[in-house]
């Protein structure tokens, strides 16, 4: 039997404007405690490119607050799940994280992004008529396993730019 894995807690305030929501932390992120950990994750990347900041040179806790200062919060559709590897097809049994809760509770928000297909698919079904105020916005994933060129992930979440600020 395979370990569950969990989440990590949310990283919003009262002033999220925008969250991004994964799938469930692979490996190296649970390994070193971090959102995107992975060196290869393009994640600090893509939203230093969104927010206008190098994210990817700063310190973990540094990265959280500018994202913060941006309006911009993190967590992940899947609360727990077993999965062998980091792989969101190898994920069974997941658990839902309460997105329509951490929703419930962001005065600010208006938009919801997902980092990916799996979190796509599982967050859309989560958050089904939890907001008409809400944009949902499906994201081509950060992750290393997604291949595509950085330009052409870039472009796509570009699209984040008017909820941040």
């Amino acid at each position: 039997m395979t370990d569950r894995k969990r989440a990590f807690d949310p990283v919003v305030d009262a002033h999220t404007r925008l969250l991004i929501l994964g799938s469930l932390p692979g490996d190296a992120s649970l390994k070193a405690g971090q959102y995107y950990g992975h060196p290869q994750n393009a994640f600090w990347r893509l939203i230093g490119g969104v927010i206008g900041r190098d994210l990817a040179a700063l310190p973990y806790d540094e990265r959280l607050a500018a994202l913060k200062a941006a309006g911009v919060g993190l967590w992940d559709v899947i609360a727990s799940a077993e999965r062998p590897g980091s792989l969101d097809a190898a994920i069974r049994q997941p658990e839902a994280a309460d997105l329509r809760g951490l929703v419930a509770g962001l005065p600010e928000l208006r938009a919801v992004a997902f980092n990916g297909g799996t979190a796509a698919k599982l967050g859309r079904a989560l958050l089904a008529n939890a907001s008409e105020q809400v944009v949902l916005i499906d994201l081509p994933s950060s992750s290393p396993a997604h291949a595509r060129r950085h330009e052409v992930k870039a472009a796509a979440w570009a699209a984040l730019g008017p909820y941040v600020g």
